[in-house]
């Protein structure tokens, strides 16, 4: 298979897509987490009852009336190789959680990946929304008419007082994550973000990784997200999160004006060099590739880098990623073999964009 067409057949739509200051931010995340009121949690639930829970979805997803969220597929974990439970976690459709520690776990996707069901991972529902860019409240929007659609037909776990009732106690209320995936070169270079992160914290925010809780933040690109769903509504905590991705996009265009007037050469040094190593090399690993991916999407945004598309950041970020790898090779790798097929895959990804000039 040619890479044009893993990629129009491997890669999320909105990956591709350009949104509101998508120079900075990647992707806009909301996620809600439902549970059903006549069931057990899953962290104690039997496995019959993991298995009415999706029985009970998959009679949903047979009704006309969800076909209007798009063609939606059901994916049951159990069904799943190891290497498609994978690339599922990098896509950010499921969570490592799901693909790992739920044998009765499974997830609803909508053709275009926009929309996602995570089942039975730490609650019995987590309904998730990504678009391209700062998107928070087009994502909200989407994901509370899924949401509404669904509880006209369930029964879920709710408390007048507390609101809705989860497995984690951090996510009772709205049962609300609102999250940001932001490209931030400009503040790490000038090392600033070091200095923001605490104030960011005392906002009720967390600062984490490309893939969440515990991981680890590749290529200068970090979620931002909500602590604190009780005692608050939704609009407040997308409105609180997006009051502080707009400080943040602000302070990171300083940065890179600045990097500009003090380091031009400097920088434009480093961007070219690592368009270099990626132009040329034979063997990388993840952390240089993911490193050199975000000088060479810092030269882009700056002007630097001319023809090359805007969106190639997050297409190689998940493109080579263990599982895509391993997937566009037809079979497993060893990890010597991974950072081989990796740099012949950036390498081949670039020379597709020359070929448009």
């Amino acid at each position: 298979m040619s890479l044009e067409r893993f990629i129009s057949q491997a890669i999320s739509s909105w990956m591709s897509e350009e949104g509101p200051d998508s120079d900075i931010v990647l992707s806009s995340r909301i996620r809600l987490a439902r549970n059903f009121e006549e069931f057990k949690f899953p962290t104690i639930f039997s496995h019959e009852e993991a298995k009415a829970v999706i029985e009970k979805m998959e009679e949903i997803h047979k009704e006309a009336g969800f076909k209007k969220y798009g063609s939606m597929e059901l994916l049951k974990i159990d069904e799943m190789q190891p290497l498609q439970k994978r690339v599922l976690v990098e896509k950010h459709l499921i969570s490592p959680q799901l693909a790992e520690d739920s044998p009765y776990g499974a997830c609803l996707v909508t053709e275009n990946e926009e929309v996602s069901i995570m089942i039975n991972e730490e609650d019995h529902l987590r309904i998730q929304c990504l678009f391209p860019g700062l998107q928070l409240s087009e994502a909200l929007q989407t994901a509370n008419d899924m949401d509404d659609w669904l509880e006209g037909r369930l029964h879920y776990a709710f408390d007048e007082e507390r609101g809705y009732l989860t497995s984690c106690p951090t996510n009772v209320g709205t049962g609300l994550r609102a999250s940001v995936m932001m490209h931030l070169p400009g503040l790490i270079l000038t090392q600033q973000l070091n200095r923001i992160i605490p104030a960011i914290n005392q906002l009720g925010l967390v600062v984490r990784g490309i893939y969440g809780e515990g991981s680890e933040a590749l290529g200068n690109i970090f979620q931002i997200s909500n602590q604190i769903t009780l005692g608050k509504s939704e609009q407040d905590i997308v409105e609180d999160l997006q009051s502080v991705v707009s400080q943040l996009i602000s302070q990171e265009r300083s940065a890179r004006d600045a990097l500009r007037k003090t380091s031009d050469i400097q920088l434009e040094d480093r961007v070219y060099r690592s368009y270099g190593i990626l132009t040329n090399s034979r063997i990388i690993e993840t952390k240089e590739a993911a490193r050199c991916l975000s000088d060479v999407r810092l030269g882009i945004d700056m002007g630097y880098i001319k023809n090359v598309s805007k969106t190639i950041l997050n297409e190689l970020m998940i493109l080579t990623q263990p599982g895509f790898l391993q997937l566009y090779a037809g079979g497993p790798l060893r990890p010597h073999e991974r950072d081989i097929r990796r740099a012949a895959l950036i390498r081949e990804r670039l020379m597709m964009e020359q070929d448009k000039k």
